[in-house]
């Protein structure tokens, strides 16, 4: 496992895609919330009813502002790099060379998902952090006990986003290809949204850690936060099968 670790982790981190994939996640959401604090700024009643509850220009607006960005944005940032993970194999007509390695294919896909893990706790920790700077360069005030909470929320959430993104590495391997699991990301955008307007809820693995994060964790129960386990269980299990039984004959 251990050779299988490195070597993905030296793709990831030596890769166009983990470089910009990672700048466009951590930069992005950090530059998109200030932008809403800025707005939140302007005293524009129409602008601020558009931002409801994040229109305050405080810790609480602007973390708020954060998590709704990370619940979208982040999950199509995070989905397109685990897409280029497990489809770049077969973009770059690698996946021949991999059946060659003495090393099982199920270990190669357990490998590329645990690097996308830790590469996801790294960029949320760097996330949130920024999100502190941004926040104290505006002068949004003392950083009380809640603050630091809700910056704890935020990585959470960042990590939460990340996993729930998992059908996107079945989608590239069995799709053989960075464009069906992108895809699969755009989908799962769009699923999220349509759930809450629905009114699944926090019953969605795709929309409770949106909603824990945004309601201060008030509108989801921890039983419906921890259906996210199994569902990335479920779909890691999968892509882990789908890498066992592949053939190079399709």
């Amino acid at each position: 496992m251990r050779p299988s670790l490195w070597a993905e982790a030296v793709k990831l981190t030596g890769s166009t895609v983990g470089r910009v994939g990672s700048v466009a996640v951590v930069a992005g959401i950090a530059v998109l919330s200030g932008a809403m604090l800025a707005a939140a700024a302007s005293g524009d009643p129409q602008l601020l009813a558009k931002l409801g509850p994040a229109a305050t220009r405080d810790w609480n607006g602007f973390l708020l502002a954060a998590a709704q960005i990370t619940s979208a944005g982040g999950l199509l940032g995070f989905g397109v790099v685990l897409s280029w993970i497990f489809g770049r194999e077969f973009g770059d007509g690698t996946i021949t060379g991999l059946f060659a390695l003495p090393v099982r294919r199920t270990t190669i896909a357990v490998a590329k998902m645990l690097v996308y893990g830790a590469w996801a706790v790294a960029i949320s920790v760097c996330l949130a952090l920024l999100l502190l700077l941004v926040g104290l360069v505006a002068g949004l005030g003392v950083l009380t006990a809640d603050v630091w909470t809700a910056l704890g929320r935020q990585v959470v959430l960042g990590i939460m986003t990340a996993a729930i993104a998992a059908p996107v590495a079945w989608a590239a391997t069995l799709g053989r290809s960075v464009l069906a699991g992108v895809s699969v990301a755009i989908g799962l955008v769009v699923i999220a949204q349509v759930a809450v307007l629905a009114g699944a809820g926090g019953w969605m693995p795709l929309a409770a850690p949106a909603l824990w994060a945004i309601s201060s964790g008030q509108n989801v129960t921890p039983l419906q936060l921890g259906l996210v386990l199994p569902y990335v269980a479920f779909f890691t299990l999968f892509t882990a099968a789908a890498w066992r039984t592949m053939q190079l004959d399709r």
